[in-house]
């Protein structure tokens, strides 16, 4: 049974490759190597992940919350670009100030505190 219905087939090796098929399709490659970290970026993506490992040790509340996601939002943009850009590191100091009451338990958190100037 034959049908008018467009096909799409790819053939080899596709290893690495980006592709984006239809009239609104949109694809973009973020191939490589991550960002080169200085020793401070290393030592404080270190620290954030492990705050955020015992964030999950700890009852859930709104202030662990929003602690939780600016660590993830720092882990990511050291990640990507191998620092922390100063409008981030202040946000997670801000929030790191309003976490206090969950914080005083974690010693990773004097660990991030000490590496943010606090």
């Amino acid at each position: 049974m034959a049908t008018n219905e467009p096909s799409v087939s790819i053939g080899g090796n596709v290893e690495r490759s980006t592709f984006a098929i239809g009239s609104h399709a949109h694809a973009e490659s973020h191939h490589g190597t991550s960002a080169p970290r200085d020793e401070a970026a290393e030592e404080l993506l270190k620290a954030v992940r492990e705050l955020r490992a015992d964030l999950t040790r700890v009852r859930q509340s709104e202030e662990a919350a929003q602690l939780d996601t600016a660590l993830a939002e720092t882990e990511d943009e050291i990640s990507r670009t191998g620092r922390a850009g100063e409008g981030r590191l202040q946000r997670l100091r801000d929030v790191l100030g309003d976490a206090q009451t969950v914080l005083t338990l974690f010693a990773s958190a004097g660990t991030v505190a000490g590496l943010l100037g606090m």
